[in-house]
């Protein structure tokens, strides 16, 4: 025992001060990416190009530029430009031998939108956006076109090549022009996207009228299946603002109400203004984005709460106009679940949850919106009392529908003359009864819209799933109990779980879990297949739970078109079909919610064209099945139970399998 506390001492006075590391400038930036851009994957190489966009956008929100321009070119190199009035080039107050842009783009937590003099309202309030681009650049360039002189200064991982040189005087020439490749060594392979690029310039667009965003794209970086969303060239400018982004989304939709709740409004005192736009569409297939300062917010936030409470209000107060008693029953899940809503606020000094922004947190912003929407929807109620009754019944229908199944004890499936209403974002498919119908899950909403384009109405139901699902073998009864995501799941196909269970009361033929065609995609369905073997082990039983395989691949040449599930199929179908016949073009799909709906069809979910796995317990040719039963469970619980020490053990017994080539992915 006396030589177990003279380690510990030994070992404790080992730590000293040269242990402690200070890390200055933009070392830690580059050290840990993930604490400002949130990772180093695809998500956060393209959160850089939005830092570049958001100060941009500034701009032309403070009144300062009317042109935004964007450009992708060869080598992952990417352009953002603006006619502003450019970021000051004298020399600091407090850095005298810098200038102040060497001092932005240099120093974290640096800039002019913390004090409100220069910026009433601004997206990029951390002061470290610019400033975490040039970190992780392996190349930046910045010219600034101020007082008719140019002046440019180069970086390099963050550190100046040289001071800002003054390139003399120009011409009808202002504003910020920011060009950079992204650093290979933090952010790998990743390249960047052109349809998420263009889809991020056509939001900024939508979002400020006022402002002309210009993109611009080597042909050549568009794969094909991104052909059809994203042009090489393109001019944006929508002077209808979110209205014309709610109509562009919905296309040919019907819609509950002819004409959208949608408008704008002042804050008083000057505190920023609301935009808005909402319509029921018939289909109840609905989704809400919503925006601070231009920046999207998917978590929504206090903003998305204020409009949510204005038109619960409002709808309330019009069911005792109309003296419609059960108006008071319904709530903001009634109201809001199936429509489609995009919201945008401007205030100032916004709190946002995490530097990437995705929550708001400014509490000042609920009460704002929520104030400023309430007088224009008691308005639009009262102008047309048709569509607006029409619009009153449905959500009254819908909170008579969640009453109901409140009170019910077990989800049964309802005759064929009545359709089930089902909670979360599910599209269900028309058929009354069970045989030949499908419900494909999904991850995410991008890829979930793909599929209910694709799909056929009649047999096919579509479960979207926000990201990865909860790991039930290594999480408690409660957790489970309170997770959204699987207890849709637990709805959706009315089976209920463990000692509840009855295959007999599945609403489906088929369970076909949809992942992308890449490791995030196949750790998604494993901790799906999870779920369903601890929780609904019948499932698998019965042979009703399925893996769909979505290509990774394109392959044309000339009119023959193959999809490739796999990189060895890929060079399978290159040596059998195409061998000798010239050069063939290969595109790699990114994921399901970029593949055109006609191919995601073609591919994938029809079924006299697709494959699909089906899950079982796999079968040792042992005369006890009991046997494998306990092999499977064994497996499960090393695998994903709670216990990292097996997962670990598991790992290093399996490394010796592991080749060159694999670790290189």
């Amino acid at each position: 025992m006396s030589d177990l506390f003279q380690t510990v001492s030994e070992s404790n006075d080992a730590y000293t001060a040269k242990d402690i590391e200070v890390l200055e400038g933009l070392e830690p930036v580059r050290r840990r990416p993930g604490m400002y851009v949130g990772g180093t994957d695809e998500k956060a190489l393209h959160h850089l190009v939005a830092e570049l966009l958001d100060n941009a956008m500034d701009e032309a929100v403070a009144g300062h530029a009317t042109r935004i321009e964007i450009e992708l070119e060869p080598g992952n190199r990417l352009t953002v430009r603006d006619n502003g009035r450019g970021i000051p080039v004298d020399p600091h107050p407090k850095f005298k031998d810098k200038s102040a842009l060497e001092v932005i783009f240099t120093t974290l937590h640096s800039g002019a939108k913390f004090a409100n003099k220069a910026y009433a309202t601004a997206g990029g309030l951390h002061g470290v956006g610019v400033s975490v681009v040039n970190a992780l650049a392996e190349t930046l360039a910045v010219e600034v076109a101020r007082d008719r002189h140019l002046w440019r200064q180069q970086f390099a991982k963050g550190t100046p090549q040289g001071p800002l040189e003054d390139l003399g005087a120009v011409q009808n020439r202002r504003g910020t022009t920011v060009t950079f490749v992204p650093d290979a060594t933090i952010f790998g392979h990743a390249g960047f996207r052109p349809a998420i690029l263009y889809r991020m310039a056509r939001s900024k667009a939508y979002l400020f009228k006022g402002v002309e965003i210009r993109w611009r794209c080597a042909p050549e970086l568009i794969g094909e299946s991104e052909r059809e969303v994203c042009p090489p060239q393109a001019t944006l400018h929508y002077p209808g603002g979110l209205r014309d982004a709610l109509q562009a989304q919905l296309a040919e939709r019907k819609t509950i109400t002819p004409e959208p709740f949608a408008g704008q409004a002042e804050f008083p005192d000057g505190a920023g203004r609301v935009e808005w736009a909402v319509t029921w569409p018939a289909d109840e297939e609905g989704f809400a984005s919503s925006y601070c300062n231009t920046v999207p917010t998917p978590q929504g936030g206090t903003h998305e709460a204020g409009l949510r409470n204005a038109l619960l209000r409002g709808i309330k107060t019009y069911g005792e106009i109309v003296s419609n008693k059960k108006a008071q029953q319904v709530t903001g899940e009634d109201l809001l679940g199936g429509a489609c809503a995009l919201l945008s606020v401007f205030i100032r000094e916004p709190q946002f949850q995490g530097q990437t922004k995705e929550r708001l947190a400014t509490a000042e912003a609920q009460r704002l919106v929520e104030t400023a929407v309430k007088d224009y929807f008691d308005h639009w109620l009262a102008a047309h009392p048709e569509r607006s009754r029409a619009l009153l019944e449905r959500v009254v229908e819908r909170a008579e529908e969640r009453q109901r199944k409140r009170k019910e004890k077990e989800l049964k499936r309802q005759s064929a003359t009545r359709r089930l209403r089902l909670p979360g974002k599910l599209a269900d498919c028309s058929r009354n009864r069970s045989d030949g119908t499908e419900v494909f899950l999904v991850e995410g909403d991008s890829a979930g819209g793909s599929a209910k384009q694709a799909r056929n109405r009649e047999t096919q139901a579509v479960l979207p799933l926000r990201g990865k699902i909860l790991n039930v073998a290594s999480a408690s009864v409660d957790k489970l109990r309170a997770n959204q995501e699987l207890n849709d799941i637990i709805q959706a196909l009315g089976t209920d779980t463990r000692g509840k269970f009855d295959v007999d009361k599945l609403r489906y033929e088929r369970i076909i879990i949809m992942c992308d065609a890449d490791v995030d995609g196949a750790h998604i369905a494993s901790l799906l297949m999870t779920f369903f073997y601890r929780e609904m082990p019948g499932l698998i039983e019965s042979g009703r739970l399925y893996l769909a395989q979505p290509p990774l691949y394109r392959l044309s040449q000339g009119g023959q078109v193959v999809y490739a599930r796999d990189d060895a199929h890929k060079e399978e179908l290159l040596d059998s079909h195409f061998k000798g016949r010239g050069k063939v073009e290969v595109s790699r799909f990114k994921g399901l919610g970029e593949m055109p709906p006609a191919q995601l069809k073609a591919t994938t979910m029809n079924p006299e064209k697709r494959t699909l796995l089906r899950v079982t317990i796999a079968d040792h040719e042992s005369p006890d099945p009991q046997v494998d039963q306990r092999e499977a469970a064994q497996i499960v619980e090393r695998l994903m139970g709670r216990k990292p020490e097996m997962r670990f053990a598991f790992i290093q017994e399996r490394a010796k399998f592991l080749d060159e080539d694999a670790l290189d992915v």
